[in-house]
């Protein structure tokens, strides 16, 4: 049965891309059938006519994986917007049956498999019908738990804690937090870490340098992160 977990942030532009793509990176590395799917993608590049899905290229060639970029997602918008709006403006309405079907065969062809979001966890898919579609609903809809993505600068506390009450106020379990962008010699950062471990009970299981090339995190530790479904 092929394990997974998903990966939120504190918001966007928070570097899931860059750190999703060391998590799967560091299972292939040591030797696990580890994979990628990203729902929603908005912001793609258009390149000599076809849309390119920045995010996906570049888990993809970090991680050593195979195929297209366009293997490892559902819907692709070209407008940098939140989805719900991108997928507006293109007339393309995100479904999340569609995801569950694609997720399905996606998961299947690996025994983990890193689920990356868009923007942070309240972000939405779409606003139109008389049931909104947000992350949080990506999220139960492929009975995933969560690492939480955060900056380690000043500001991280609130925002990460904001994160990790919400999730817990809407049934979703947190297994771990990541502090990007970190500055190991910076008294402020490592006090942020002290700090959100204490008040979230939710532990840093890793802290990412600007530019870091592999992820360091005890690779059990990291496999026990994922979850059977």
């Amino acid at each position: 049965m092929t394990k997974g977990i998903f990966i939120t942030a504190t918001g966007t532009d928070i570097g899931k891309t860059f750190v999703s793509a060391l998590l799967v990176k560091k299972l292939r590395d040591n030797g696990y059938n580890c994979g990628y799917y990203k729902p929603v993608l908005s912001g793609a590049e258009l390149k000599s006519g076809k849309l390119i899905p920045g995010d996906c290229s570049y888990v993809k060639d970090i991680a050593g994986l195979g195929g297209e970029p366009t293997d490892y997602l559902s819907y692709m918008f070209e407008p940098a917007l939140s989805p719900h709006l991108a997928s507006k403006i293109e007339n393309k309405h995100i479904k999340l049956e569609k995801i569950q079907k694609d997720f399905k065969e996606i998961k299947n062809k690996f025994d983990y498999i890193v689920v990356e979001g868009a923007g942070g966890i309240v972000c939405p898919m779409n606003l139109d019908s008389n049931k909104p579609l947000l992350i949080e609903d990506i999220i139960k809809g492929l009975n995933l738990d969560i690492i939480i993505i955060a900056p380690a600068e000043l500001g991280s506390i609130n925002s990460t804690v904001m994160t990790v009450e919400y999730a817990k106020n809407h049934g979703i379990n947190t297994k771990g937090i990541i502090l990007n962008n970190f500055l190991p010699d910076d008294r402020m950062q490592q006090d942020n870490k002290i700090q959100i471990e204490k008040l979230t009970n939710i532990p840093v299981i890793a802290t990412v340098q600007n530019g870091e090339k592999d992820l360091e995190i005890n690779i059990n530790l990291l496999t026990e992160k994922f979850k059977e479904i």
